[in-house]
């Protein structure tokens, strides 16, 4: 049992249910060997040093431990017992071992456990915790597997329970999957067995403590100055625009920059059902979808957030990602004055994206027929923006399209700048070029009308 759990019980702190409680009766055997890692051998020691804090802290400094000065204090109140207690057990061992034992116990206490280290490791992007002695980090979009592991399946419980016990979410058998988020705004997923046959699973996708700004993506490549000039100026005057693209090729992080170009004087609602966008206006309402609780009932989600934001006199509305039914609520939003509206889909080309909304809009209930749908996103959307996670591990803007109208029965589309593939250098890295196609769009007048020049030379003519 863990020792803030204990610390818990022993001073009567309402906690939520024990991951004792919340695994299976009988365990179900992985499907496949999981890669085994060096045993602790400070195991006991640690155990012993469990047992003291337990006597020794006082648990008023866990309260509110998120302020600087009292995290400050644990900490310094923890290395001292910690200390105390080697130099009585194990006074042989090496200022390196002592210290890693005392960060080990720090992080327990006032962290994640062992993926701590991880999470503070700023060349990470992802961190996956396949049951306890398998865990997974993503570095520069390739996978590598790790030495950390925890020490049974209760350990890894014990982590999902404080990430998602502040934000009042559960996760138990009777709701073995849930979406939370880390204080630093990390998008985190966790999933239990009996639906996790390797044991607790944790995916964490973590996001820079300073937001990606567009300057970092020309660097990074994933779009030119062009292309972001372009895209700027379609934020700027209020074009409709969803970030199309699959999972992990930054759809996320380029509504965060496209949500920068927004003025600082508009007032912006964010829909999410985990709350992720890092904006820097001060002018920002977040909105965060809610789960049932434990008797199945008072579940709120995101369409009934997009209701509802329509009559918080929004400038703009912001939507994470559109995934079922609140598709229709968010193109009638698009339709009904609320322009300059961002959201993100997944899809793989701009063509499948509007067909997955053609889908999401029928989810709703609504018995609309395909043309009518069809026309609502015509008009509603302007701008698609298809994102991509190349072989080797980049992301990328591979095609920026904009939606014409109706000809016949079909939507038209026509693409602005696209990304092409020339080849593979010798370290591996992806080569290519962006270029635009030499078609000016539609919406060029309501950019003029707004006072945007944008030369001919962006759209390859002269």
């Amino acid at each position: 049992m863990s020792l803030l759990r204990r610390l818990e019980q022993k001073h009567n702190v309402q906690v939520t249910k024990s991951a004792e409680q919340s695994q299976p009766a009988a365990a179900i055997p992985p499907t496949r060997p999981v890669m085994s890692r060096k045993v602790d051998p400070f195991v006991k020691l640690k155990s012993k040093i469990h047992e003291e804090l337990v006597a020794a802290i006082d648990p008023s400094l866990l309260t509110g431990s998120e302020d600087p000065a009292k995290k400050q204090e644990l900490e310094r109140k923890l290395e001292e017992i910690v200390e105390q207690i080697i130099d009585e057990e194990a006074p042989h061992l090496t200022n390196t071992e002592r210290q890693r034992i005392i960060t080990d116990i720090i992080d327990e206490v006032m962290g994640f456990g062992p993926i701590t280290p991880l999470l503070t490791d700023p060349s990470i992007s992802e961190v996956m915790v396949n049951g306890p002695k398998q865990v997974y980090v993503e570095r520069s979009g390739r996978l590598e597997i790790t030495d950390v592991g925890f020490r049974d399946d209760a350990h890894v419980m014990h982590i999902i329970e404080k990430i998602v016990a502040p934000l009042g979410r559960r996760i138990d058998e009777s709701m073995p999957m849930v979406d939370a988020r880390l204080p630093d705004g990390s998008r985190v997923n966790a999933i239990i067995p009996p639906l996790s046959l390797n044991g607790p699973v944790i995916t964490i996708r973590k996001f820079a403590a300073d937001p990606f700004t567009v300057e970092d993506l020309i660097e990074f490549g994933t779009l030119t100055s062009e292309v972001a000039e372009f895209l700027k100026a379609c934020v700027q005057v209020r074009l409709n625009i969803v970030v199309s693209g699959g999972t992990g090729s930054g759809k996320t992080t380029l509504l965060n920059v496209l949500s920068s170009f927004i003025p600082t004087d508009e007032r912006i609602v964010t829909i999410e059902d985990a709350a992720e966008l890092q904006l820097r206006q001060e002018h920002v309402v977040s909105l965060e979808s809610r789960p049932p609780n434990i008797e199945g009932k008072g579940a709120i989600a995101i369409r009934d957030l997009v209701r509802n934001a329509l009559r918080m006199r929004p400038d703009r509305i912001v939507v994470g990602e559109v995934r079922g039914g609140e598709a229709l609520d968010m193109l009638q939003a698009m339709n009904t004055g609320h322009d300059g509206s961002l959201t993100t889909g997944h899809a793989n080309t701009p063509r499948d994206m509007l067909s997955r909304l053609e889908t999401m809009v029928l989810m709703a209930g609504m018995e609309l027929p395909v043309r009518a749908i069809r026309e609502q996103i015509s008009s509603a959307i302007d701008v698609i923006v298809q994102t991509i996670r190349l072989r080797d591990g980049s992301r990328k803007i591979v095609q920026v399209t904009e939606v014409q109208g109706m000809e016949g029965d079909v939507i038209t589309l026509q693409d602005v700048f696209v990304f092409e593939q020339l080849g593979v250098d010798e370290a591996g890295k992806i080569q290519g070029r962006f270029y635009p196609t030499g078609i000016r769009p539609k919406f060029m007048d309501r950019l003029e009308a707004a006072g945007i020049r944008l030369g001919p030379e962006l759209f390859g003519g002269y």
